[in-house]
């Protein structure tokens, strides 16, 4: 896209090209730009530098970009249209629990139920999208693979992506993942005492060594294969569902800075508390094991305590592996790690997946 504003010349043999090419056809040198709204000139290599910071060409040109998007995002959506249930690899998948439950994570009848909580958002969202949305968080397959599979371009696949996960972001994980109003009743399932009522626990998603050294100090996570990671909080309750998921963090951060700055510590109070490890030790309704003094052994009391403890947090501990078990949580995240919302959109609509999971297929109490 070329602004009116400009005015292309040749200082070599002084003529005055009439087509726009990068070299003058007369005399082979580099065309040279002269902006009439802002006097500035230069060599046709530093045009688009100045197209893009220019105030008078800017301006011009905004109307154009916006229509060549459209006209972009028209074509895209046009391709969607050609997935249906018969193309692969959709259309060799059995439709079996069994079939479904190995290549999405998901049975036929969760499939479905995720399937009406946004169909009715666009058509083109039909069996297939569904599918091949669980299929793609599951097992994490690249885009360049997916691509080939769908026959269509890797830009296409990356927006249909995006896409996919912002309806489920806003249709599947409100309407499968939230904090309970009854926290505080009695009747409400709880821990070792009346009052335990949460469980909460970080855990981490791989990612490459990031080549800033001062991101490598934020991402730095000794516990992850790749010894880099981003930080993700989950908490459930003693009915073992997944009742929040915070917001991603650098892995170096530590788990009580991300409690505190997380909404969960918003409905605690004495009647509800929230069991977590040694990693949450100095919050007033955090309830954690108990540490060995110095030089000294436990009691029979405190350990008695811990096992308590420890027993009601191996819920969250397995919760944490029934998320792993989605690639694109327990393998290494290939996307842009900068890109804090859609990070946290996947995260929490692979946990709202989980909890529909765990519905069906709770884990052993």
């Amino acid at each position: 896209m070329f602004s009116s504003q400009i005015e292309w010349h040749c200082t070599q043999c002084e003529s005055g090209p009439t087509d726009r090419r990068k070299y003058c056809a007369d005399c082979d040198s580099m065309l040279t730009w002269t902006c009439t709204g802002s006097q500035k000139s230069g060599l046709y290599t530093n045009y688009y530098r100045h197209r893009d910071n220019c105030d008078y060409c800017t301006l011009e040109l905004e109307e154009e970009r916006q229509k060549n998007m459209e006209e972009k995002k028209v074509a895209i959506q046009e391709h969607f249209q050609i997935l249906d249930d018969n193309q692969r690899p959709w259309s060799e998948w059995k439709r079996t629990d069994a079939s479904c439950i190995q290549h999405t994570g998901h049975d036929v009848e969760q499939k479905q139920v995720t399937l009406e909580q946004y169909q009715h958002i666009l058509f083109v969202f039909n069996e297939f999208a569904c599918g091949y949305t669980l299929w793609y968080l599951k097992h994490y397959h690249s885009e360049r693979y997916i691509a080939s599979e769908l026959n269509l371009s890797q830009q296409v696949v990356n927006y249909f992506l995006s896409a996919v996960v912002d309806i489920l972001y806003s249709c599947v994980y409100p309407a499968f993942l939230s904090l309970p109003a009854d926290l505080a009743n009695r009747r409400t399932p709880h821990g070792p005492q009346q009052h335990h009522k949460l469980i909460v626990d970080s855990t981490f998603i791989a990612i490459p060594e990031p080549h800033d050294s001062e991101k490598r100090k934020e991402y730095y996570h000794a516990k992850c294969p790749t010894n880099y990671a981003i930080k993700v909080q989950i908490a459930c309750d003693f009915r073992h569902r997944i009742v929040h998921v915070s917001e991603w963090y650098h892995g170096s951060i530590h788990d009580i800075t991300v409690l505190r700055e997380s909404d969960l510590l918003e409905p605690v109070e004495e009647s509800v508390q929230i069991i977590g490890d040694k990693g949450y030790i100095g919050e007033e309704y955090v309830v954690t094991p108990r540490k060995k003094p110095r030089g000294r052994e436990l009691t029979q009391e405190d350990k008695d305590f811990n096992r308590d403890i420890n027993s009601a947090r191996a819920a969250i501990e397995n919760i944490n592996q029934r998320l792993k078990t989605y690639s694109i949580l327990g393998g290494v995240y290939r996307g842009p790690v900068d890109d804090f919302h859609k990070i946290t959109k996947i995260i929490q609509v692979v946990a709202a997946l989980c909890n529909l999971n765990l519905n069906k297929h709770p884990i052993r109490r």
